[in-house]
This record gives C-alpha cells, sequence and structure tokens, in this order.
C-alpha cells in the first residue's frame, strides 16, 4: 500500500486513510446497536471510496482495478440507504 499511495501521489494521506478506514469499519460494528454509528460510518466510508474510484479513474486505471472501490461504495451506500428504512 505504500508504494500505490506514492503512485496516487497521496503519500502523505496514507496513514489518515488507514484511520478513518478502522474508524469506519469500528463504526459499522458498532452501529448494529446503535444506529447513528451506523449512518456515520456507512457514510463516511462511502465518501473514501467515492474518492478512491476518482483517484483511480485519474490514473486512468482499469475496471479491474477500480472495481473494489465501485463495490465497496455501492455497498455502503446500500448499507445506508437501508438503515434508512
Amino acid at each position: 500500500m505504500v508504494l500505490e499511495f506514492k503512485r496516487y501521489g497521496l503519500a502523505r494521506f496514507r496513514e489518515l486513510n488507514g484511520y478513518l478506514q478502522m474508524a469506519g469499519g469500528l463504526s459499522l460494528l458498532l452501529g448494529l446497536y446503535y444506529q447513528p454509528l451506523l449512518i456515520i460510518g456507512s457514510s463516511g466510508l462511502s465518501v473514501l471510496m467515492f474518492f478512491g474510484l476518482l483517484v483511480r479513474f485519474r490514473l486512468k486505471d482499469g475496471f479491474l482495478k477500480s472495481l473494489p472501490a465501485f463495490f465497496y461504495m455501492l455497498l455502503n451506500v446500500f448499507i445506508l440507504w437501508a438503515c434508512q428504512k
């Protein structure tokens, strides 16, 4: 991942990104018991994956390299949508 973030030109944000992803994952787990955390976590992870997808487009990465970011963005959007019901 260190080399990937250097390739993206975002090496200084690597640790912040990791912390935000861990916080989002923890929010999703705790959100099973307290719904506002689920909303915050899924929203935050959706935004992170959206920007990850933008970076992949900017670098002109192929479909297969962009697919995980797109999938996880959609998954978190679905979680956000499902918990609004």
